[in-house]
């Protein structure tokens, strides 16, 4: 229970800042273009900062073993996701099941999944966060892409390897390799730019829900998509984990992660390539503001 009360508390801070996002934006003390810019800002140097300071470990065999698991756990979860999003929305019309597909494939764990595996794990579970998030990226590059424009093989591999947070988790592993320490000014700094991570992260997911339209909100649609997304799959991830008896750091790292609700990319992407914007944006907040109360439920179990 003391697992779910600091998750409940987490989670009510993050929809405080969140809620901060949403006015500063209505009250347009965020616009577009301060919001892309801080999106850039966001994943260009505040992410990779805190990715390489939650490096900052006693180098063993058993995290590095851990490190290994949680990568080969998470391509599943992914490959996993993937196949839900085949056969979930047969039912749905052509340009809504593209958009469900891409937020059944891809998710918000990323900007959302961290701070709150961080605030729950500690430094270590942002660690695996942070290793889990690259097969989540290949299928955002790829899968998750491709369901809205044509990609090939070479533009995959050059997202992913020039991507600012995945070159940041080979750059934590090289410094936890290293045999000294680097000097305290240049871990001060990274820690103070990485603390940022919630706080601007949070307001952002806010500033993007203040521009969502709300009209004609197909409820049930939403409602069956926050299911799969934010229940059926975490829990299919749970079960299966717990019936293997993996670590229970691993198990709770790929639960939570796996049951965070659509990426705000989903609504980003729509709108770029012509797609159902307004139903994307829908369900970038329906499934956020779920994941309010179903998150908090998940820590639970662990």
């Amino acid at each position: 229970m003391s697992t779910f009360n600091t998750m409940l508390n987490l989670q009510l801070s993050l929809f405080a800042i969140m809620s901060i996002g949403f006015l500063c934006r209505k009250k347009n003390l965020i616009d577009v273009k301060t919001r892309n810019a801080l999106s850039d800002l966001l994943i260009n140097v505040i992410l990779p900062c805190n990715i390489i300071m939650s490096f900052n470990l006693e180098l063993t065999s058993d995290l590095l073993r851990s490190a290994g698991l949680i990568f080969i756990v998470y391509t599943g979860v992914q490959i996993f996701s993937y196949f839900i999003s085949l056969v979930a929305y047969r039912f749905v019309e052509p340009d809504k099941q593209v958009v469900l597909r891409h937020g059944t494939i891809t998710s918000n764990a990323n900007f959302l999944g961290n701070p709150i595996t961080q605030g729950v794990f500690g430094n270590e579970g942002l660690l695996y966060a942070s290793i889990a998030m690259i097969p989540l990226r290949i299928f955002l590059w790829s899968a998750g892409l491709s369901l809205y424009t044509k990609t090939d093989s070479k533009s995959v591999i050059k997202n992913l390897l020039t991507h600012p947070c995945v070159i940041s988790v080979f750059v934590g592993f090289a410094l936890m390799l290293m045999p000294f320490e680097l000097p305290m000014f240049m871990t001060k700094t990274m820690s103070s730019i990485g603390g940022c991570t919630t706080a601007i992260s949070m307001m952002m997911i806010g500033a993007i829900l203040a521009d969502i339209n709300l009209k004609n909100i197909q409820l049930g649609l939403l409602s069956y998509y926050s299911f799969i997304r934010l229940i059926f799959i975490p829990a299919v991830v749970f079960a299966v984990l717990s019936l293997l008896h993996l670590e229970p750091m691993v198990v709770g790292v790929s639960t939570l992660l796996s049951g965070m609700p659509s990426a705000s990319l989903t609504a980003v992407l729509a709108a770029k390539y012509g797609r159902n914007y307004e139903f994307a944006s829908q369900v970038v907040f329906f499934s956020t503001v779920l994941s309010m109360v179903t998150i908090p439920l998940m820590t639970i179990f662990f």
